[in-house]
């Protein structure tokens, strides 16, 4: 009997093995989706690393843990074991029902709450630890908003790309010493955990990874955040200049002074002297901090490494380009003065540079010029 030339179903043939390797065209049809590096999805594949960090969480049997990112869930079950409840805030929804699925019908899978959407723009329930791998892009507003909740946590294990982690704890006269390191250390103490290798993610980064520790200080400084980074603003424009040069070089700076005493004067009855200087000069023509020239060279600063997080303060963007020339008055000569007797004689910081001062000379800066009026918010 002749042969059946009929095509046989590939269910019979011998690549029917459960073992047996795919084809291109079968494995792109049963691949569960492809991951959205613009959302930053580099899923953490190696058990031994996501169980350390989980080990570094030290957590508690009663402890609620937010996880920023579960992806897939690699952490979250490991978590899950260890904690009493895990909150999960994911943005995609495919990997929201990915680690949705992967403890449904567990005793997990009833301590598991997935939160689909932005986590910086997420109403957050109480939590006492945050775990994450997270999206590098949401990498600074993620630990401002940890740090700024009514209730903080007790700790935070997060990893970061490398050069962002690095700043977090890096020291006065640090190449990478800038505004978020002061900033975060005034608000946490931050500490070193882990390098985490590219090799590690699929798919992996372009950059390495750092996993770090940041516990908020309790109870929290009882300084204004507003007032403390308005003068870290203008310190770290550009960092390797003095704060003489910082605070008195710059004509954008003297009209924001200014303008804030002026309005601390009003609120505090204090009167103004508003005439102009008899004989007095001009002074020089303000110009917009975008159309270039000496003043632009000096504040934009984006030959720094810290563009980023140092970028030129909204204020300067603000200044307008004075057609003509514009008459020095008694304020403008009284906020000289106040600012040079905070730097040279009450600090005595006036040739220090920002990258070299710690937070023990910002505290002092910010005290000496709030006691003479100036306000930075």
């Amino acid at each position: 009997m002749p042969k059946d030339k009929r095509k046989r179903s590939s269910t019979n043939g011998p690549d029917a093995s459960p073992y047996s390797k795919p084809t291109s065209k079968s494995a792109a049809a049963h691949s569960i989706f492809k991951m959205n590096t613009d959302l930053g999805q580099h899923i953490l594949k190696n058990p031994g690393v996501a169980s350390a960090i989980v080990e570094k969480a030290a957590l508690k049997q009663s402890d609620h843990v937010l996880e920023v990112g579960p992806g897939t869930g690699n952490l979250t079950v490991l978590i899950l074991k260890k904690a009493k409840a895990v909150t999960a805030v994911e943005m995609d929804p495919r990997m929201a029902a990915e680690v949705t699925k992967r403890v449904q019908g567990t005793p997990e899978g009833k301590r598991l709450k997935v939160l689909l959407g932005d986590v910086i723009k997420t109403e957050l329930p109480y939590f006492d630890v945050c775990i994450s791998n997270t999206p590098y892009q949401i990498s600074s507003p993620l630990v401002f908003k940890l740090l700024s909740l009514p209730t903080p946590p007790r700790t935070c294990i997060l990893m970061f790309q490398r050069e962002f982690a690095m700043r977090l704890f890096a020291k006065p006269g640090d190449k990478l010493y800038s505004r978020l390191s002061v900033n975060v250390q005034m608000w946490a103490r931050v500490s070193h955990v882990m390098k985490v290798g590219r090799a590690n993610f699929n798919p992996p980064p372009q950059v390495e990874s750092n996993v770090v520790r940041i516990e908020p200080k309790h109870p929290r400084p009882q300084i204004s955040y507003d007032e403390w980074d308005g003068l870290l603003r203008i310190a770290f424009v550009r960092k390797n200049k003095t704060l003489r040069a910082g605070f008195l070089g710059t004509t954008a700076v003297i009209e924001l002074l200014e303008g804030n005493y002026r309005l601390w004067c009003a609120q505090n009855d204090v009167p103004v002297d508003d005439s102009p200087i008899d004989g007095q000069t001009d002074e020089p023509e303000t110009m917009d901090i975008d159309q270039g020239g000496a003043e632009e060279e000096e504040w934009k600063g984006f030959s720094d490494p810290d563009v980023e997080d140092d970028e030129v303060p909204d204020f300067f963007q603000q200044v307008k380009k004075t057609r003509g020339k514009k008459k020095r008055g008694r304020v403008t000569q009284l906020v000289k003065e106040k600012i040079r007797r905070v730097l040279e004689d009450e600090t005595k910081l006036a040739d220090k540079r920002a990258r070299m001062c710690d937070e023990g000379d910002f505290l002092r800066l910010l005290y000496a010029f709030n006691s003479e009026g100036i306000h930075f918010a």
